[in-house]
């Protein structure tokens, strides 16, 4: 029986030991809506299970303060071992020494998801790519078939675009071709860049000596995006396009996965189209952004870390975000692969355009040079004077910032 006994106590011991050397990592995320929030739960709950000697610690960010949190926990030096950043902030925290060198870390499973651009900085990556995002340009067919196009028809070149947006327009008086986005910070750059890069225009030189903002690609790009929104654009902000979108009222609008959520969400009868962003000659470039999950370099549990951020970013449960989430943009090529996408013909567009899709510069200053693109595609769009001057404009301030 003392046998027994001793057994039982060891055991309890080893137990107790175990539980209290368990390693906890914080992990700081910002998706909190209700249809979401659970899987991640439930991610970590599996992770857990998974690699008993890891603990989870979650801590629910918000889009309106997350950014200033994360700053500020960096700073003082109490940040989490992982945080979720959105693609335009890498550059920024990379630039300060604040995330940690990851590239040893994926050389194993590079190939097997995109973004990676967008992660790197000064030739080191410092972030894996989880959930992308694109835009794609979604179409009304009941509106196009009224204008005269057949029930195949998608525009592939600009001129085509802006042909059937013309004809949409003259169908009746509360009837638009294009959907135009009134300023609405981190909203109008994203629209303008997708005709600004199909048009072979660049922000820097391709040894980043110079900002060409200015060049006459990229005025041609915005004499073309104004003319849309002069002649057959319905303005307002993205909420109020997508509404008058959905209620029939307009022809041609850029927009997310998001869309096709909220279709579904309301039970829209919409007979919708999807297709790719249209170029000068032919299909175009659209926007690329994404969120994606990275290390503090001050963590002293790098490798757990790095366990978590393989787990939650694995094929599998990519797949089960996007079905919860119901997103269309996951980094891994073979969750892209899964039924869940190749079922969906509209899915499939959002798979195709990251193919053809391109990030901003990965720039520290980025946040500024966004501003000044806003900035002068506002006044482009809403001022007196010709699209060149608030170019040339934005083109100085992002060269005299560069220099500082």
């Amino acid at each position: 029986m003392k046998i027994i006994i001793s057994f039982v106590v060891t055991g309890l011991a080893l137990f107790t030991l175990n539980a209290s050397a368990a390693t906890t990592i914080q992990w700081w995320q910002f998706w909190t809506d209700p249809s979401i929030k659970p899987t991640i739960s439930a991610m970590v709950d599996d992770f857990e299970k998974a690699n008993p000697d890891v603990k989870v610690k979650l801590t629910d960010l918000t889009w309106a303060n997350g950014h200033e949190k994360i700053v500020i926990a960096f700073a003082s030096g109490t940040g989490p071992d992982i945080v979720e950043l959105g693609s335009d902030w890498i550059a920024e925290f990379a630039a300060n020494g604040q995330l940690a060198d990851i590239s040893g870390y994926i050389a194993n499973d590079s190939t097997d998801f995109q973004g990676w651009g967008m992660a790197t900085y000064n030739g080191k990556v410092y972030a894996k790519p989880w959930i992308l995002g694109t835009r794609v340009l979604f179409a009304n067919r009941d509106l196009l078939n009224r204008a005269g196009f057949d029930s195949t028809w998608v525009p592939i070149t600009w001129n085509d675009l802006k042909r059937a947006a013309y004809k949409i327009t003259h169908l009746g008086k509360d009837i638009f071709g294009w959907g135009s986005n009134v300023p609405e910070k981190h909203r109008m750059y994203k629209k303008y860049l997708p005709f600004f890069w199909s048009a072979g225009a660049q922000v820097f030189t391709d040894d980043y000596k110079y900002c060409v903002l200015s060049s006459e690609k990229a005025i041609y790009a915005l004499q073309f995006y104004k003319e849309l929104h002069d002649s057959c654009g319905y303005v307002a902000n993205q909420r109020g396009i997508e509404d008058a979108f959905l209620d029939g009222k307009i022809g041609f609008i850029i927009s997310g996965d998001w869309l096709l959520k909220r279709i579904k969400l309301e039970k829209r009868k919409f007979n919708l189209v999807s297709t790719l962003i249209p170029g000068t000659g032919f299909p175009g470039t659209s926007f690329l952004g994404g969120e994606f999950l990275t290390v503090n370099e001050t963590s002293k549990h790098k490798e757990a870390a790095m366990r978590l951020i393989d787990f939650i970013t694995s094929p599998q449960n990519q797949v089960r975000f996007c079905k919860a989430n119901q997103s269309a943009n996951p980094s891994s090529v073979k969750a892209q692969n899964d039924p869940y996408f190749t079922s969906n013909i509209h899915l499939q567009t959002f798979i195709k355009q990251i193919k053809s899709a391109k990030h901003p510069p990965v720039d520290p200053d980025w946040v500024y040079i966004e501003d000044a693109i806003e900035e002068a595609v506002q006044d482009a769009l809403f001022g007196p004077g010709l699209v060149a001057e608030p170019l040339r404009q934005a083109r100085q301030k992002i060269a005299k910032l560069k220099k500082e």
